[in-house]
């Protein structure tokens, strides 16, 4: 999100890579459910997506030149040795050094399975001029040599976003805070290239509402997953840059005013808490902008999952009804919950506790209105709230006794907006349908 807004901000390429050397961990559905989750976001690349694994033969030759310059070295340690080396090291509270940093092999070493390392300068500081963090440094004594090949030829990940980034001319990286002394080692490759580093800027980590990083166990973490709880993409998007990003006390921007006012100095050092009522507020918000045609259709897509059988005129139904829910809804959810009135099919089941709402001088009155409403021929909102006052006034009641059983013929108990709003929800055919099964029933 960052690195895209940063990029429209300043007129530049936004550009995805799939770091996919992990060949256990970026199956097919790992990698569908990256680009899905951008779909849905909207955030598109402005040039074609970059995967890492195919580029490993262009790594290699980096490697390859490193070693030409003597800035890695080949590494014949068995794992069980390097294993025994490593927890000396750390017993003795320094870097693991492999014995073949300053060694040069034979022919019949070359024969052998072997890693590359990266040969880190000694006794140096690097520095990383972070953008949010500050300038931060590191004692390359306290840095071991990276491994840049594996023994089956695979390069490595800190090896090959420094590659790619390089090629693909990658100006700023705008990542994590777990990230950050990858920088360190990363900024190391650059400059034994000659290359110009990219600036960095590492973000902290999103953590849950208690404070500890955002797991399972604090809901949904899959951008899909939120599509499915039924938040909105502008909605997502105005949350996740308010989310680690300020700019004065502004919380509901646009994608426009976000692209305009972004800029790094405004990401916070300290890590932000996910708030789901704050997204939701801020989801109720883009809830009540969004097109009707728009909503109905995002709604009748839940009802669909949840096993409702659609009848050809129900989406035409729930559109007619979103500008009467969609102020009371925080998510799509809720407009599926809020519309269950619209899509019942007549008649209407009535229970026994509606049959003894629906009777007496309350039948009497509910046909009274009935007839009422079928001389009445504008179905607009307001005029049936003028309408219905009226309506109370010469039967010389409050409408408390007109309310609720006119809204249990119209819905038979399910949730819905006023009386004006659910006749106009509706429609005349259907609002009036309803009340004549509702009489007819309860006779």
């Amino acid at each position: 999100m960052f690195n895209w807004l940063y990029a429209k901000r300043h007129a530049g390429r936004f550009l995805i890579r799939v770091e996919d050397t992990d060949r256990e961990r970026s199956t097919d559905e790992a990698v569908k459910a990256i680009f899905d989750g951008l779909s849905w976001l909207e955030l598109f690349a402005d040039e074609e997506p970059v995967f890492q694994y195919s580029r490993a033969d262009r790594h290699r030759e980096v490697v390859d030149q490193l070693l030409e310059t003597g800035h890695a070295y080949r590494d014949f340690t068995t794992a069980e040795e390097t294993g025994r080396l490593r927890d000396a090291a750390k017993a003795e509270r320094r870097a693991f050094e492999s014995p073949w940093r300053d060694r040069a092999p034979t022919v019949d070493d070359l024969a052998l399975p072997h890693v590359v390392r990266f040969r880190r300068p000694q006794s140096t500081t690097v520095t990383v001029a972070d953008e949010v963090q500050g300038a931060v440094s590191w004692s390359t004594n306290d840095l071991d040599d990276l491994v840049l090949l594996r023994s089956d030829g695979a390069p490595t990940y800190n090896l090959a976003v420094v590659v790619d980034d390089h090629d693909m001319g990658v100006t700023h990286v705008i990542r994590g805070d777990d990230h950050l002394n990858n920088a360190a080692r990363q900024s190391l490759i650059y400059d034994a290239l000659g290359w110009i580093r990219p600036t960095f800027a590492h973000i902290p980590l999103i953590h849950g509402p208690d404070g500890a990083k955002l797991s399972k166990r604090h809901g949904a973490q899959a951008v899909h997953e939120y599509a499915e709880m039924g938040y909105l993409p502008e909605a997502m998007r105005n949350y996740l840059a308010r989310l680690g990003w300020a700019h004065g006390d502004d919380e509901l921007f646009s994608d426009a005013q976000a692209v305009e006012w972004f800029d790094l100095a405004g990401i916070g050092k300290a890590p932000a808490r996910l708030d789901f009522d704050k997204l939701a507020h801020v989801n109720s918000h883009w809830l009540r902008l969004a097109a009707d045609e728009r909503l109905a259709k995002l709604t009748l897509d839940v009802h669909l999952q949840r096993g409702r059988v659609i009848a050809e005129d129900d989406e035409a139904r729930l559109q007619r009804a979103m500008p009467f829910v969609k102020d009371r809804a925080k998510t799509v959810l809720d407009l599926a919950d809020q519309t269950e009135f619209v899509l019942k099919s007549r008649p209407l089941a009535l229970d026994d506790k509606a049959r003894v709402l629906l009777s007496g001088e309350t039948l009497d009155r509910l046909g009274r209105l009935r007839d009422r409403l079928t001389l009445f021929q504008s179905w607009d909102v307001f005029a049936l709230e003028a309408e219905l006052k009226s309506f109370a006034e010469s039967e010389e009641v409050g409408f408390g006794k007109i309310g609720p059983p006119v809204r249990t013929a119209l819905t038979a108990g399910s949730t819905s907006p006023d009386i004006a709003r659910t006749l106009s929800a509706l429609g005349r055919d259907e609002s009036l349908g309803r009340l004549d099964d509702a009489l007819q029933q309860t006779k």
